[in-house]
């Protein structure tokens, strides 16, 4: 049984990101959506972490869990051996490559798998998100339901 950890900070979660974790559940048997820990995050952990979770409740292979701390290190204590990760452009994949290197050297038996996002989530990124909702406008195509009624009430307050 191959178990994967998606990890990323989430904030919040977009329809990019829910495209990547329903190709990734198709692939491996299990999947475990890792929601770092951010003091700077516009949503609390707890918060993201229920965003994902209401997003993924209808995959029975997909569990979310906050973490802290190395990403490997919660892969080894999920007994997960590949990293998942989605890309959207070469600056991404720059990044990632980098990352997936300093992981492997500390985690020999954890492996990265990368996966392009599909076309229609090619510009779509949280910050964007962010910034788009925080000058009130609508986010309900870029994100799960419950997110776009949680950023109108956390930006309708402003």
């Amino acid at each position: 049984m191959t178990t994967a950890l998606y990890p990323g900070s989430f904030d919040p979660v977009t329809l990019g990101h829910l495209d990547i974790v329903l190709r990734a559940a198709s692939m491996y048997d299990s999947v475990v959506v890792a929601v770092a820990h951010s003091r700077s995050a516009l949503f609390s952990t707890d918060e993201r972490v229920a965003f994902f979770s209401e997003a993924v409740a209808d995959l029975p292979n997909v569990r979310v869990i906050a973490h802290h701390g190395l990403t490997v290190d919660c892969a080894r204590a999920e007994g997960a051996t590949v990293l998942v990760k989605g890309l959207r452009s070469t600056t991404d994949f720059s990044y990632e490559f980098d990352m997936a290197l300093m992981n492997r050297k500390m985690a020999p038996d954890v492996d990265s798998a990368f996966l392009m996002t599909s076309v229609e989530y090619l510009v779509l990124s949280s910050s964007r998100v962010r910034e788009l909702a925080s000058f009130g406008l609508d986010v309900s195509d870029l994100v799960p339901p419950g997110v776009a009624a949680a950023l109108q009430e956390k930006f309708g307050e402003e």
